[in-house]
């Protein structure tokens, strides 16, 4: 009787073991997008910003323009007091006026002089004086009038116009200060093309052998945190910069700012899509791993850009050759041999069969606490 317990408690759990199947896993080849990115963090820019300044020195007298005034090409922005300058140009006139009746009073004495000469009635001496005499008031004649231009165009630079269409975003000025012009323009207002920004992004030297002009780029700055912003590479500056012992380039990426919610001075992290390709026939790189369990070899294959896959037909398994692309590690461009919706094997999977039902318990496992306690 013993005997017949003990043969029921080992068939008991004999019907409680797991039981293990081997399934084929497949993936679907389907068309979609294979990318592939470099990520950096930049700078925003304006493509055009100019510091206007003065020539000359003197006074602030008005300013037109403060920060964040929209301003246009050719627009008066600034006013330097004129006096000085006024009066600087109407001594300059005075100066050309007197220039011009020496000139002139020279001028009719050489041509007599010269006459005199030719008939021997003067000197050689006399004569080379009076030519000397025209060439110098000549000389200050045309002195004079130079300085005469230069006088006008020093008052015209008291009135400074925006070279370009943008927004001021700096002012140096106040009404009142003197500006003083010397070796170097003296810096009013910085103004800067808002439409057009651009990012000088740092790329690391390990990825900057894949960036290229043209790739598009996203990006995101902290100020629009939702908002994502496109532009395009134009630029891969090939002088390096160290920092702390890495070694960085500077890409320039181009970013149209309609709406001017780019502003300078930005902090910008792009990506930058190395490889982006739409509607392309994708597998996973797995798939080109796969062997039969079988132990069947696949067929040779005789170009660079050939692979072998294994396509799945219900329960049987095939090679098919096919021709690959690009692929960014994880999945790869199918450009011949196979068809849109083709099952591929990528492996095998182990599956557990067989589990305990309820009720199936050992009689030599241990009783939860109570169990047998009477009522």
């Amino acid at each position: 009787m013993k005997k017949l317990i003990f043969a029921a408690a080992i068939l008991a759990l004999a019907s409680c073991g797991k039981k293990e199947t081997v399934r084929l896993e497949t993936v679907t080849a389907e068309r979609g997008e294979l990318t592939e990115t470099v990520t950096a963090t930049g700078t925003i820019e304006s493509v055009t910003q100019v510091d206007v300044g003065t020539q000359v020195t003197g006074i602030v007298d008005k300013l037109y323009a403060d920060y964040n005034s929209v301003v246009r090409k050719g627009e008066l922005i600034a006013e330097i007091e004129k006096t000085l300058l006024q009066s600087e140009l109407t001594s300059a006139e005075a100066n050309v006026e007197s220039a011009k009746l020496t000139y002139e009073y020279n001028l009719t004495n050489f041509e007599r002089d010269k006459a005199l000469h030719e008939k021997k009635l003067i000197s050689d001496y006399e004569f080379q004086t009076s030519e000397k005499d025209l060439k110098v008031a000549k000389t200050a004649y045309d002195k004079a009038k130079a300085d005469r231009v230069r006088a006008a165009k020093n008052l015209n630079y008291a009135e400074i116009y925006s070279p370009i269409d943008g927004i001021v975003i700096s002012r140096d000025v106040e009404v009142g200060q003197t500006v003083v012009s010397n070796m170097n323009v003296a810096n009013l207002y910085t103004i800067a093309d808002l439409d057009n920004m651009q990012v000088i992004g740092n790329v690391d030297e390990a990825d900057i052998g894949r960036v290229k002009p043209g790739q598009p780029v996203n990006f995101s700055v902290d100020a629009y945190p939702d908002e994502i912003f496109e532009g395009k590479v134009t630029q891969v500056r090939l002088n390096p910069t160290t920092e702390s012992n890495v070694v960085t380039y500077e890409v320039v990426v181009d970013a149209p700012n309609p709406d001017h919610k780019l502003i300078p001075g930005l902090t910008a992290n792009l990506t930058i899509y190395v490889l982006r390709d739409e509607n392309v026939l994708l597998l996973p790189a797995k798939a080109f791993t796969f062997e039969p369990a079988d132990g069947r070899r696949a067929p040779q294959i005789n170009a660079k850009d050939e692979r072998v896959v294994w396509v799945a037909t219900g329960d049987s398994i095939s090679p098919a050759v096919v021709t690959i692309g690009q692929s960014n590690g994880i999945k790869t461009e199918i450009t011949g041999g196979l068809a849109d919706g083709t099952s591929v094997a990528t492996g095998y999977a182990t599956v557990e069969t067989g589990k305990p039902q309820q009720g199936e318990v050992s009689p030599f496992a241990p009783q939860p606490p109570g169990r047998n306690k009477k009522k």
